[in-house]
């Protein structure tokens, strides 16, 4: 409680370790809130919430609760998953996919992921989820960072339509990106252009929290 206290005057660090995927996993208290983060970015809680939240309400809570299986591509420390069981109420199966088994082992003991009973946590790469998964989701969140980088794969047309193929008729992609340069928002240009638009409708979020962009995919078949 004294941590928590004093951190709404400095940053706590609490916890910091190193992982064969990650150079550097840090748990600490800012601002009265206990957040993960890389190096040189926020991986779960503090701006990440608050980013990913933003796509939600865009999508519409009403929406969400309503769904029955939703897929989230990159867990970190699960943040948005607390996000969709403690405020939007969300009932249903949550399937979690995160390469990083460290980063599960420091979102169990630091913040409580392992007690969502209705959360299947998968360690393998998301690239190979996609592909060998059978099943259809409602809503598939793209989350997928290592420190500020995204993986190329990300933005490859196989990729993009092979998740486009796992969304159900009226189902939603909630990708957050982020942007640091006029490179990075060609590509992401890019990506929204090889949607069809009698299939999808887009909606892009820019400049969140200064570097991130959501884009927000709506599957109208």
């Amino acid at each position: 409680m004294i941590k928590k206290i004093f951190s709404y005057l400095i940053p706590i660090k609490i916890f910091q370790s190193k992982s064969s995927l990650s150079k550097s996993i840090e748990v600490t208290w800012t601002n009265g809130e206990l957040v993960l983060d890389s190096e040189n970015a926020n991986y779960s809680y503090g701006s990440l919430q608050r980013i990913l939240r933003i796509g939600l309400k865009n999508i519409g809570y009403e929406k969400i609760v309503t769904m029955e299986h939703i897929l989230v591509l990159g867990v970190a420390g699960g943040s948005v998953i607390k996000t969709l069981v403690d405020e939007i109420k969300f009932k249903g199966k949550i399937t979690g996919v995160e390469i990083d088994s460290d980063m599960i082992k420091v979102a169990n003991k630091y913040f409580a992921l392992d007690k969502i009973h209705q959360l299947d946590i998968v360690i393998v790469d998301a690239f190979e989820f996609v592909l060998k998964t059978k099943n259809k989701y409602d809503l598939i969140i793209i989350d997928i960072f290592q420190d500020t980088k995204m993986p190329n794969f990300l933005f490859e047309t196989f990729f993009i339509n092979r998740v486009c193929i796992l969304l159900r008729s009226k189902g939603f992609i909630l990708f957050n990106t982020m942007i640091l340069n006029e490179t990075q928002n060609i590509r992401n240009q890019k990506y929204v252009s090889e949607f069809y638009e009698n299939h999808f409708r887009i909606k892009t979020i820019p400049r969140i929290e200064v570097h991130n962009e959501l884009i927000v995919i709506e599957k109208l078949e």
